[in-house]
């Protein structure tokens, strides 16, 4: 559902008064953007059946996908998801300069990235309000056709379900993931399970992209109803 470098302190040597230049403090507050940068945190909570939410710490921003986000959310939901090869970790992601959507975000979202090497979903319904209206695609429904996807991410701001991970670690460095093709900023924390399966999934994301994606019954059209 889009790296920073640190940068050494500069020198504090006071200008000379006679030459009549002006101290530049650009550097400066470059420097103090980058530490509130730093210090932005959300809570990850993956599933309903995780106990305890995990801090996010972001240390760049840096697009959780590779393109410009329309800055409009949409629903995805399924019966079940089972993934091989996961990893989770804080992003942003980015709208075009002077979106219509952007608000009071400053064209920035910011995001829990997830990231399923292989992924097989059971009733796939995706949602997104156009102003009135919802366009909904559904795929996946019928018994022993689910939906696959290799090399899947979404961004979301939101994720619940019930869910089960195996060899799951907590706390790694995000560019340090192994699990899966995607790897977050140095600094970021994240986690990654060896398999994944949550029942009852619902996200709001802002982006999803996949390597492949099959969807087998694709059922695209207008409604009254979101999913």
């Amino acid at each position: 559902m889009a790296s920073s470098s640190d940068t050494s302190s500069a020198a504090s040597t006071p200008e000379n008064p006679e030459s009549g230049s002006v101290p530049d403090t650009s550097a400066k507050t470059g420097r103090r953007g980058q530490v509130r940068l730093r210090r932005a945190a959300v809570m990850a909570v993956p599933a309903a059946a995780i106990a305890a939410a995990l801090a996010i710490f972001t240390a760049e921003g840096a697009l959780g996908v590779q393109f410009a986000i329309s800055g409009m959310p949409f629903t995805v939901t399924a019966t079940s998801l089972d993934g091989t090869g996961f990893e989770q970790y804080g992003d942003l992601d980015n709208m075009i300069k002077d979106s219509p959507n952007e608000g009071d975000t400053g064209g920035q979202v910011l995001v829990v990235t997830s990231a399923i090497k292989d992924a097989t979903l059971v009733k796939l319904c995706q949602s997104v309000d156009l102003g009135g209206i919802n366009l909904v695609i559904r795929a996946g429904a019928t018994k022993g056709h689910p939906v696959t996807a290799t090399d899947l991410t979404t961004d979301s701001t939101q994720l619940t379900g019930n869910a089960e991970f195996n060899d799951i670690e907590i706390g790694n460095d995000a560019s340090t993931l192994n699990r899966a093709k995607p790897k977050g900023q140095p600094g970021v924390f994240s986690q990654q399970a060896r398999t994944v399966h949550i029942d009852d999934l619902r996200q709001t994301n802002y982006a999803t992209t996949a390597g492949i994606f099959k969807l087998p019954g694709l059922k695209l059209g207008f409604s009254d109803e979101a999913c």
